[in-house]
């Protein structure tokens, strides 16, 4: 079965730090960009971070930039999002997501396979 797993969730004061992982099976994701979204409570799932399949290109959204970094190891078929100076509004379920595409996008459609999500809660 391909499924993506998402680990590293958890409660933290703001200004604290948290990383991410997900790991994928039941198939290779290394010709793949990898994304990374969230979605708080009544408001939209939107994008956070995303790598392409061989990590040479990265973007990330204006709201996180300079606080995450996102990256993949393809060997463990893995991709992690490093968080640092969590703000209360960073708190939401953070999801994993598998690109139908190898170069980077941002956009929700471009995404075919998603993990089960986990949350993250920055306390003030």
């Amino acid at each position: 079965q391909v499924q993506l797993v998402e680990s590293g969730g958890g409660l933290v004061q703001a200004g604290g730090s948290l990383r991410l992982s997900c790991a994928a099976s039941g198939r290779t994701f290394s010709n793949y960009c990898m994304g990374w979204f969230r979605q708080a409570p009544g408001k939209e799932r939107e994008f956070v971070a995303a790598i392409n399949w061989s990590g040479g290109r990265i973007y990330y959204a204006d709201s996180v930039k300079g606080r995450c970094t996102i990256s993949r190891n393809n060997a463990r078929n893995t991709v992690y999002l490093q968080m640092d100076s969590l703000k209360p509004e960073d708190t939401a379920v953070y999801y994993c997501a598998k690109s139908r595409y190898m170069e980077i996008d941002v956009t929700l459609p471009a995404y075919d396979l998603w993990g089960q999500g986990t949350q993250v809660t920055v306390s003030s």
